[in-house]
């Protein structure tokens, strides 16, 4: 997530932000209907359909991760997977970088996909192997995927992200030891075509949208992607079901949800044994970023903000709680 004092509702650089693209001029209302977590996101539209203006201050983003997944979005795209597709900005470019009385900021506009995200799904046979085939297509089309240009960072890259944001805060030393752990304990993983490559990352429900005209899955959100292991992205996705699954039908539900995967591409005997060290990563990644964010304290903030802050440092207490166990 963006840090705090970027999560404040703006519609006024929204409105400045989207002067690089075409829009209707009576669909503006529909900022009210923002959100903002990684990057802010304001619906609009244009023709009659609904488009996302998306956009982060310059400082929170790496330029060439961004110009990554934008290729890679394109590339998915033109070899027929549903994905959201990027709109060309008034001057021809999918990522605007430019200066506002806020900062510098960067922006992007996006088709909105069509259906409803997963979580609103039947959680059915299948809707859950559609959700696995969707998977499976995305990562078969990464495996023989090459960027042309632009790189997304390595699952390496983002720990030595992790690494240079915690030694700001001298008591993160059990932080500290468990990026130095997971360094050592990635260094065994089988490094191929069918185990590593391009990923999503984010492959949870509310990134998924189903369209049930079509029975098919539509995925959002790639601003996390980076050179990971698949069986990250399958942790995501069975970490995210098992909210909405019971318990007494996990397996079997499951079970869709990796016929569906292997239908369109290998599950391996690996994956099971690779989630327990997907999970720690992920609690990591997550840790520093919400330490991030936090950072900075201001007096008198509103009542929102130090709600939040509450929820986050105690999502800080269960993230440590791990650092340090063997990995199982």
């Amino acid at each position: 997530m963006i840090k705090l004092k970027y999560l404040f509702n703006n519609t006024d650089l929204a409105e400045m932000l989207l002067q690089n693209w075409s829009y209707d001029a009576d669909s503006l209302d529909l900022f009210q209907y923002y959100r903002i977590s990684s990057n802010a996101i304001y619906p609009f539209r244009f023709e009659g359909n609904t488009r996302l203006l998306r956009f982060a201050p310059q400082s929170e983003k790496n330029k060439a991760n961004t110009l990554a997944e934008l290729a890679f979005i394109a590339y998915l795209k033109e070899n027929g997977f549903n994905v959201l597709e990027a709109i060309a900005s008034k001057q021809g470019a999918e990522l605007i970088e430019t200066a506002t009385p806020w900062g510098n900021y960067a922006a992007s506009v996006f088709k909105r996909v069509p259906g409803q995200s997963f979580d609103q799904a039947d959680f059915n046979a299948a809707t859950l192997f559609v959700y696995g085939k969707t998977l499976g297509e995305l990562h078969r089309l990464s495996s023989t995927y090459t960027p042309k240009k632009h790189r997304r960072w390595t699952y390496e890259e983002v720990l030595d992200w992790i690494e240079e944001e915690l030694s700001a805060f001298p008591e993160e030393t059990a932080a500290l030891c468990e990026v130095k752990q997971l360094r050592n304990y990635f260094q065994t993983w089988p490094v191929s075509a069918a185990h590593f490559g391009l990923i999503h990352y984010d492959f949870e429900c509310d990134n998924v949208f189903y369209d049930r005209e079509t029975g098919l899955c539509h995925v959002i959100d790639f601003d996390d992607a980076m050179y990971h292991w698949y069986a990250m992205d399958i942790y995501a996705a069975l970490e995210s079901l098992q909210e909405f699954i019971a318990r007494e039908d996990w397996e079997r539900k499951k079970q869709h949800f990796v016929d569906g995967y292997t239908s369109e591409f290998v599950w391996n005997v690996e994956t099971e044994a690779m989630l327990p060290g997907c999970k720690r990563f992920d609690n990591l990644y997550s840790y520093a970023r919400v330490k991030r964010a936090i950072g900075e304290t201001w007096h008198n903030e509103p009542a929102w903000m130090m709600q939040l802050r509450s929820r986050l440092e105690q999502s800080l207490k269960e993230a440590e709680a791990f650092f340090g166990k063997e990995i199982e």
